[in-house]
C-alpha cells in the first residue's frame, strides 16, 4: 500500500485499499494504523478536506475499528 503524504499537524500520510475498505494512516509520531470498513466516500472526503487532522478526528477516530501496525 502506497501512502500519500498530506499536509497536517497530526497526520503524515494516508492510503486506501478499496478492495478491503482499509484506511491506512501514518501519524507524525511515526505510528501506523489500519482502520477497517471505511467507505471510499469517506476517504475521498478526507483527501478533499482543508484540515485533514480535524476531519480525521471528527469522522474517523473512535468511529471505526482499527489495527495498530
Amino acid at each position: 500500500m502506497e501512502l500519500i503524504p498530506v499536509v497536517s499537524s497530526n497526520l503524515s500520510a494516508v492510503g486506501y485499499d478499496q478492495a478491503n475498505q482499509y484506511l491506512y494512516v501514518r501519524f507524525k509520531n511515526g505510528l501506523n494504523y489500519r482502520y477497517l470498513q471505511v467507505p471510499q466516500s469517506l476517504f475521498d472526503a478526507l483527501m478533499k478536506s482543508s484540515s485533514k487532522g480535524t476531519f480525521f478526528n471528527d469522522k474517523i477516530k473512535d468511529r471505526f475499528k482499527f489495527v495498530k501496525r
